[in-house]
């Protein structure tokens, strides 16, 4: 307070009262500060969306048939092209029920390097493979998943 100064403003005095975070905040507050988030992970708030488009969350993939046509959906948190794979490229999403893995010929990688390289997010269309109970889906599609994430992928380390 003081000369110069509108009347009134005193700082110090009483803090003001900020409005809480919702719960998508809240989760991308904790996926910031501790890369998880125990009360909702940001899929499960684009979920009735998601299911419009029928894309099945990560806990219904190992219950689909080989070679079913699927789409899914997650945030990237890995992507992996060992040399041993002869230019094929892994991609791990993540959605509210798990892990998804993702497997991308050097073809589908060529149409979709760009959404691959950048999107934190992503939905793949592809076909389920079980092989020796682990589920993958063969990408032929992917698109960027308007989904903000604090998240960072771990890239071909």
């Amino acid at each position: 307070a003081g000369e110069g100064r509108l009347e009134g403003i005193i700082t110090g005095e009483q803090a003001p009262q900020l409005p809480g975070m919702t719960d998508r905040e809240l989760a991308l507050a904790n996926l910031w500060a501790t890369g998880v988030a125990p009360d909702g992970h940001p899929t499960v708030f684009h979920r009735t969306e998601l299911d419009a488009l029928g894309v099945l969350p990560s806990s219904l993939l190992p219950k689909q048939p080989t070679d079913s046509r699927v789409m899914v959906a997650g945030v990237i948190t890995h992507r992996q092209r060992p040399a041993t794979a002869g230019g094929t490229t892994f991609l791990n999403l993540e959605d509210e029920d798990g892990l998804i893995n993702v497997v991308i010929s050097k073809g589908c990688w060529a149409r979709h390097k760009q959404v691959a390289l950048t999107a934190p997010a992503v939905i793949v269309r592809g076909r389920v493979e079980n092989v020796e109970g682990v589920t993958n889906v063969v990408a032929d599609k992917l698109v960027e998943f308007a989904l903000k994430t604090p998240l960072q992928s771990r890239n071909f380390r």
